[in-house]
């Protein structure tokens, strides 16, 4: 297979995507954040420091998918119609798995968007209970589901 971003000399390029059909395309992103037991009832009783945490963490993760061109060099500005987070408590851990959902009618998909989306809500988590927990990890960001495009259809296996 062929990189899209390199042109026959091998520089680096925006993909030119001009000429592609537009479509509606929808990608979900998630990632998980695992922590202390006290970091963790501390956002859940919404004790930190810095206000509460999970919706901070929507915010930021909203502000991200904006923002993912001007994060990731090769990525088009795009007109996002949706974005939509969820976060699932994971007592068992203990942490939170957050879920970024992007769409948009459009010549180039959104899993970008999506994955920087769940990137800098979970960062975001870090930065609001480090002073509880430094060692946290973050981990498992990954594209769950994407529709549209030339490309198609994909969803992750379970």
């Amino acid at each position: 297979m062929k990189l899209t971003h390199l042109d026959e000399k091998k520089r680096p390029k925006m993909v030119d995507v001009g000429q592609k059909q537009e479509s509606k395309r929808v990608a979900v992103a998630s990632g998980v954040i695992r922590m202390s037991q006290e970091a963790y009832e501390a956002i859940k009783e919404e004790k930190g420091k810095k206000g509460a945490v999970l919706h901070t963490a929507v915010i930021a993760a909203i502000m991200g998918a904006k923002r993912t061109p001007e994060l990731i060099p090769m990525c088009h500005p795009l007109l996002l119609t949706s974005i939509n987070c969820d976060i699932e408590d994971i007592p068992s851990l203990p942490g939170f798995k957050l879920y970024v959902t992007c769409s948009l009618k459009g010549r180039t998909g959104v899993e970008m968007e999506a994955l920087t989306g769940v990137s800098i809500g979970l960062l975001t988590i870090y930065d609001m209970v480090k002073a509880i927990d430094k060692a946290m990890v973050i981990e498992n960001i990954r594209l769950e589901k994407k529709s549209g495009g030339k490309s198609g259809d994909f969803t992750r296996p379970s």
